[in-house]
């Protein structure tokens, strides 16, 4: 095919531009493949989980403390992306491929070096962390290997949410759930084969689940990598005239720092809700803990509209139009409201069902459905809160998230969480309240810090 024609077949392809046409379709294109793609990352730890439970108690404990671990990194550096994908995005609403290019470049350095950290971690303090939980030895020798595989592995991981960010920054969403699905599909068909020694793969144990998830993240890694420096996605990238860019380097982590604090302290404030539910007994943390993986799915559609309405906020900020960014925002919020009031009802109706999906025990079912319908009650508000987040921190504007987040969780979630299960007559659906308190108040103060607009002056 001729150059020119070629040319031509991939601007029709690749280059839409974010910032024109109707917002509405413009926000269902972007956010149901980061839907799709956010879902399926879901089941990495479940599919790990579906085959070490049959290895026995011990590595069902080690792999699930040392995943917490994995979550803890995961989390962070899904936090320090946000940096480069508000500039990506800014750039490109400008129009500004080279500069754009040149912020990929350093955004490199950032993920080499958070992997190398990570790994360096993995080798010496794995042991010591899982020691930390009290844990018996069988159950530190399991969550230990592991946990240093996934941490010297992180470079895998790092690697593919680099691609991931940097297409869904420029526009590109399909591609990234496109890898998603490749290689999640690969970590789910080939897991049984290392962890029990199928054909003549070698059993691994645990080692091959934490195997298993490195080796395919790694080839979604190098898909991603292939897809953007060949050019079969929105921005072609290119090392060339590439340098260390230090003042660059900062500007990135100024902004994803605060995300990734953000990001990592709701792991922490969910150890410390977990604390007041467990003088309640296991039937109470059981129940606690099913919802939690619940919230974890009804969170999903909430947050792939965020993830597009940060990418449309940044996009049109970079165009100079702070009004069209604050309609994506707003839109984003309605659709997202919409679709938390469809789970609310469905919550209420069929809660009983939704709870025996994952455990058929009737005391279970009877508790944990009770948490689920006082869930809904914040679940009303997740649309606003994941939306609106996701937004703010698209435009760069990263600290007011990360302090309504801290003091979300710290300031309101954990008083009323003592206060309520304690000093009432709510006991244990006290700490379940507390959440929801927690979901409007959070909302709100989102809602609010959006409306007022500082985040459109916010310069990146």
């Amino acid at each position: 095919m001729h150059e020119g024609a070629r040319t031509r077949q991939r601007d029709a392809a690749y280059d839409r531009d974010w910032t024109k046409g109707n917002v509405f379709h413009n926000l269902l294109s972007l956010s149901w493949p980061i839907v799709v793609g956010n879902s399926l990352n879901l089941l990495g730890p479940v599919v790990d989980m579906i085959w070490v439970a049959k290895l026995g108690a011990a590595a069902i404990a080690g792999v699930g403390v040392a995943g917490m671990a994995v979550m803890v990194v995961t989390s962070a550096r899904m936090g320090l992306s946000m940096g480069s994908r508000a500039i990506i995005a800014r750039l490109i609403g400008a129009g500004d491929s080279k500069g754009a290019n040149h912020i990929i470049q350093q955004y490199f350095v950032i993920s080499t070096i958070y992997s190398i950290v990570m790994a360096l971690i993995g080798i010496l303090l794995s042991r010591q962390i899982m020691s930390l939980f009290g844990l018996e030895a069988d159950v530190i020798a399991e969550g230990t290997a592991y946990m240093r595989i996934q941490f010297i592995g992180t470079v895998t991981m790092s690697m593919r949410i680099l691609t991931e960010t940097i297409m869904q920054a420029s526009g590109d969403t399909v591609a990234p759930m496109r890898i998603t699905v490749f290689y999640r599909i690969l970590h789910a068909a080939t897991a049984p084969f290392l962890i029990f020694g199928l054909l003549f793969f070698p059993r691994l144990g645990v080692t091959g689940a934490a195997w298993t998830n490195v080796i395919s993240q790694g080839l979604g890694a190098t898909i991603g990598l292939w897809i953007l420096f060949s050019g079969r996605t929105r921005l072609q990238l290119t090392m060339k005239d590439f340098n260390f860019d230090w003042p660059v380097i900062w500007r990135i982590l100024k902004i994803g720092f605060p995300a990734a604090i953000m990001n990592t302290e709701r792991f922490f404030g969910d150890i410390a809700l977990m604390w007041f539910m467990s003088p309640f007994g296991t039937l109470a943390v059981a129940g606690h803990t099913l919802i939690q993986r619940i919230e974890a799915v009804f969170r999903m559609p909430s947050m792939g509209l965020g993830n597009a309405a940060g990418v449309l906020v940044g996009q049109n900020l970079g165009a100079h139009q702070p009004e069209r960014a604050s309609k994506s925002g707003w839109m984003a919020v309605g659709l997202a409201q919409g679709l938390a009031f469809v789970i609310c009802i469905a919550i209420l109706v069929w809660a009983e069902g939704i709870i025996r999906v994952f455990n058929s025990e009737p005391d279970v079912v009877a508790l944990a459905s009770n948490f689920l319908r006082i869930g809904a009650a914040g679940y009303l508000f997740m649309g606003l809160y994941f939306v609106m987040q996701n937004a703010i921190a698209g435009a760069g504007d990263t600290i007011p998230p990360m302090l309504i987040s801290l003091l979300n969780f710290w300031i309101v979630q954990i008083p009323f969480a003592f206060f309520l299960s304690r000093s009432t007559g709510l006991a244990v659906y006290g700490v379940r309240w507390a959440i929801v308190i927690g979901w409007v108040v959070g909302a709100a103060a989102y809602a609010i810090y959006f409306w007022k607009g500082r985040w459109r002056h916010k310069v990146v």
